[in-house]
């Protein structure tokens, strides 16, 4: 076996030790991470960009539509209304001729009462008329209390004004006299 010089083994270097120093291709390959990441970066600002710009158009379009819906919103009631207000225009007219029966336009403005209640209620709109009912703070305004034989204490007497509740929801409360009972004079006598 032949001696090795240990002179030989010292100014060995390994090939790849300064290879990116003579060869500009493998320099172009460490710097490729950083270059790749750079352009991924970009491409997400530009995502991100993008993102911002459609978030604020849906934000624009969503306020445009919600006007819009509130704008036209009511254009179905109204257009169940129109008849109404044909007929109690023709009612109108009825009385201003001569000879007018007040018996056949008092009909007439009943049936008009009817439609016009009858095209609200296609819409969700309900009466609150609790005549006879027990008192409720929830859907009642009570006004007052009257003594009453026929209607037990804590009931509705009478309805003042008449409540309106919207598919479920209250719009306006019954005013009503509630019953606080017997008279007393009655309860004196027993």
């Amino acid at each position: 076996m032949a001696e090795s010089d240990p002179t030989d083994t010292l100014n060995t270097v390994p090939a790849d030790a300064d290879a990116p120093a003579k060869n500009p291709s493998a320099a172009a390959s460490a710097a490729d991470p950083l270059a790749a990441a750079k352009q991924e970066a970009a491409a997400n600002y530009d995502r991100y960009l993008r993102s911002v710009a459609d978030l604020e158009n849906f934000r624009r379009r969503t306020v445009r539509e919600k006007d819009e819906l509130r704008q036209f919103a009511t254009s179905r009631v109204l257009e169940d209304l129109l008849p109404v207000l044909d007929n109690l225009a023709l009612g109108l007219a009825a009385t201003k001729q001569p000879g007018a029966d007040l018996t056949a336009l008092a009909g007439g403005v009943e049936m008009v009462l009817a439609q016009f209640k009858s095209a609200l209620s296609t819409h969700g709109l309900k009466e609150i008329s609790p005549v006879g009912q027990p008192f409720d703070a929830n859907l009642h305004e009570s006004i007052s209390a009257q003594p009453s034989d026929q209607v037990p204490e804590g009931n509705v007497v009478t309805v003042v004004r008449t409540g309106y509740s919207l598919n479920g929801r209250l719009l306006r409360p019954a005013s009503v006299i509630v019953s606080s009972g017997k008279a007393k004079h009655d309860k004196a006598k027993a």
